[in-house]
């Protein structure tokens, strides 16, 4: 499987978050002006060796937190056996199981995360909270636990001390390779942000996941890291791009 090095050279802007004069952005804009489109049941290779149709949703979902977990299951009720393969087990044992340290995440069944329909399920393949979300004209990440919508943009905070003894909380925004899954990130049987077949998209990371982002950031954090993006673009030859772009 093609993949480039996870060591390359990246453009990083800073800038004050609009919204909050405690904050500051640190944005990786060699990610955000890249080409990457999710490519699920489009060519993706999943990550688990012969589970392709898997997507990366072989290992469950982690919660984030009790609100996170709250929201998904009451969106769930929503969802019936018509649209949801594993309604009835769902229902009947819970969504919720214990992983082997000791966190909740989203059950495992039959190789992949109960809310996973299979490819053949009436209903059909994909996620079914996914799905929900596009038949009531709502945003993906409305529904999906916090890790499935966040994937593959990376979030990350850092508290940073200023010569002057002021402090302000960094908050990165920048690519989930193989290294944001920890050490068992390399065990991955592939993994899409490092990979040219999943860099074909129509438009860059910042537009087309311009929901994902305004979560994330805020409105007024979002429309000043679309100003940075732009600008970027327009300079014809921006320094160091991101090297699946091809």
């Amino acid at each position: 499987m093609a993949e480039v090095s996870l060591d390359f050279p990246r453009a990083w802007v800073e800038f004050p978050d609009p919204a909050d004069p405690d904050q500051v952005f640190r944005c990786d804009l060699t990610w955000l002006t890249s080409r990457w489109g999710c490519v699920f049941a489009a060519g993706c290779h999943g990550i688990v060796a012969g589970r392709a149709s898997d997507g990366c949703c072989s290992l469950g979902a982690h919660w984030s937190d009790e609100d996170d977990e709250r929201r998904v299951l009451a969106h769930a009720e929503r969802l019936t056996p018509e649209t949801w393969q594993y309604h009835d087990l769902g229902v009947r044992e819970g969504v919720t199981e214990i992983d082997e340290d000791g966190d909740r995440q989203t059950r495992v069944v039959d190789g992949a995360c109960l809310f996973l329909n299979r490819p053949g399920f009436p209903g059909g393949a994909g996620c079914a909270l996914h799905s929900l979300a596009l038949r009531e004209g709502r945003e993906p990440l409305e529904t999906k636990p916090d890790v499935c919508w966040q994937l593959p943009i990376r979030r990350t905070y850092e508290r940073v001390e200023r010569p002057d003894g002021s402090e302000v909380l960094v908050v990165g925004i920048g690519e989930y390779d193989r290294r944001g899954w920890g050490p068992g990130g390399h065990d991955l049987h592939w993994w899409c942000t490092s990979s040219p077949q999943a860099h074909g998209h129509s438009e860059p990371v910042f537009r087309s996941y311009a929901a994902e982002l305004r979560e994330l950031m805020g409105e007024a954090g979002y429309r000043a890291l679309v100003e940075l993006c732009e600008q970027r673009l327009a300079s014809g030859s921006p320094l160091a791009p991101h090297p699946a772009d091809g």
